[in-house]
């Protein structure tokens, strides 16, 4: 019971840490685009892709090419 003493201040002290923690990161405008990472991960650049894939392909022509 004696464990209480130090476990509820230590514990409602560190969620009034996290709590302005979080009001700052919000003040200092970490959240304000929360829908273009969301996008950017749907929309790829079909390019980049392709060559990534072109490369690969190549690697492997390359392979066989040179094997007798």
């Amino acid at each position: 019971m004696n464990i209480l003493v130090v476990l509820v201040p230590s514990s409602v002290f560190l969620g009034l840490l996290a709590l302005f923690a979080f009001i700052w990161t919000v003040r200092s405008h970490q959240y304000d685009d929360p829908e273009g990472a969301a996008e950017r991960v749907l929309f790829t650049d079909a390019d980049e892709e392709n060559g990534l894939n072109q490369s690969a392909s190549l690697e492997n022509e390359n392979n066989e090419i040179s094997s007798p």
